[in-house]
């Protein structure tokens, strides 16, 4: 990760953010800005491997900035860094395709390893949010829709996914060529209708394939 887009309106917080960026990503050079606007004349000219982002910007939401980056620049992973945890910003945040909804009031430690999982394409996620989108996935029960357009080999791959594991490690564990995996997960991603891994994880453990399904 070598560019870090910081949209947060608070000068401390975005040097808060700009020091656990630079350990989470060591030599990566970041780009801090306070609103949306500033955000958006800045992807004029990079384009960042990470955004970090506020939800409640000054003259916007962190949310509809989030949607335009990856309408954008798709390739970006986009995290959410605030001090909001409702349900309607943790769904309306994984549904636009963030990569991750990190709590501030964690401890910085802890959101360094976090935003360091990134890079092994594990979602960027609080302990409390996860445990949420578990719950709430929990309440209103598997989608039999969905659990019968994905055949059981897909199944087992976004069972694998939704607990962590890189592609390496599910073809390894399938016994099955990376490439094989990387065309599972795009099919699983095409039939879901989704864009990011922490929305895997979401279905993951509505259809309960979190610690089920293997190989």
């Amino acid at each position: 990760m070598q560019k870090v887009l910081i949209v947060e309106d608070v000068a401390e917080t975005r040097l808060w953010l700009h020091d656990m960026a630079a350990e989470a990503f060591p030599g990566c050079r970041t780009l801090l800005v306070g609103s949306v606007r500033a955000a958006l004349a800045a992807l004029e000219t990079t384009e960042p491997d990470v955004a970090l982002i506020d939800i409640g910007l000054p003259d916007g939401s962190g949310i509809d900035l989030l949607r335009q980056i990856r309408r954008r620049n798709p390739a970006t992973l986009c995290v959410i860094t605030t001090v909001l945890g409702d349900d309607a910003n943790i769904v309306a945040a994984l549904s636009v395709g963030a990569n991750g909804y990190l709590l501030k009031e964690q401890a910085p430690e802890r959101i360094v390893r976090q935003l360091a999982q990134l890079a092994d394409g594990i979602p960027a996620l609080s302990p409390s949010i996860a445990r949420r989108i578990m719950e709430h996935f929990r309440l209103t029960g598997p989608v039999d829709s969905e659990d019968l357009s994905l055949t059981t080999r897909e199944r087992q791959v976004l069972g694998l996914i939704s607990r962590g594991l890189r592609n390496a490690d599910v073809a390894r564990q399938l016994e099955l060529s990376e490439t094989t995996v990387a065309s599972h997960i795009k099919a699983i991603y095409r039939k879901l209708g989704i864009s990011s891994r922490a929305e895997a994880t979401w279905h993951a453990t509505r259809m309960g394939l979190g610690t089920q399904d293997g190989p």
